[in-house]
């Protein structure tokens, strides 16, 4: 599997001291924090522009969505000690908030209370992240050798989200939905641990790694309320 991947949801890494580990923590709740600006302005700009790169062929659409995701993992990890690697880090999450403008749009789109959504959509996720930071602030036990599972259901939802471009099943796509968030939920808890335990010693790949946790929560917990709490025109 691609060491690009593995690296951002966090199966590579060293050891820190104490004073090393709190303080890429500090900094990895900085750079989360701002990463969430060029999010909202690529939303934004995607709803302005009309941007739909999945809408005509998905699976090509999902491809090209692989390829420069890669691209951008591999360039974090190559310059992930410079000030680059933080300028790369903000393009991909301006890159990542254009992927979720059709989302929004829809949603905002289709339903009267799309707003009410979105903002239940971000609450619950901002509960989901400081519930899982406490959890793995307090747990005192290695879970170290969880992350090789975590991965395999990761790769094991990416299959279903492929197979479901074809199948088109609701039903399906609600149970990738509720695992992806009971998935991604646990790998807030164990990437947060790496970098309290010094697993993780550099900033801009743990927040790379969380940042797309709390995205794929935010993503499917947003698509779990729009179908049972959605109310059309």
């Amino acid at each position: 599997m691609n060491d690009n991947l593995q690296t951002a949801y966090g199966l590579t890494g060293s050891v820190a001291t104490a004073d090393q580990r709190n303080r890429v923590l500090r900094n990895t709740y900085w750079l989360l924090a701002l990463s969430m600006v060029p999010t909202v302005l690529g939303s934004w700009v995607g709803m302005q522009m009309g941007f739909s790169w999945f809408a005509r062929n998905p699976l090509i659409g999902f491809m090209v969505f692989m390829g420069v995701a890669f691209g951008f993992f591999f360039a974090i990890e190559k310059t992930k000690n410079s000030g680059l690697g933080v300028v790369l880090l903000l393009a991909f999450t301006f890159f990542m908030g254009l992927m979720l403008s059709r989302m929004i749009g829809s949603v905002l789109g289709n339903y009267r209370n799309g707003s009410q959504l979105i903002a239940m959509a971000f609450g619950g996720t901002a509960l989901v992240f400081f519930g899982m930071a406490t959890v793995a602030t307090t747990i005192k036990r290695d879970i170290s050798g969880m992350g090789k599972w975590l991965f395999v259901g990761l790769l094991g939802i990416i299959a279903a989200s492929v197979a479901n471009i074809w199948l088109q099943m609701p039903a399906l796509m609600l149970t990738v939905s509720v695992l992806a968030i009971v998935i991604f939920s646990a790998y807030m808890v164990y990437d947060l641990k790496r970098v309290i335990d010094g697993g993780e010693t550099n900033y801009i790949t743990a927040t790379l790694a969380i940042y797309l946790d709390v995205y794929n929560v935010f993503v499917n917990l947003l698509s779990i309320l729009g179908i049972f709490g959605g109310e059309r025109d």
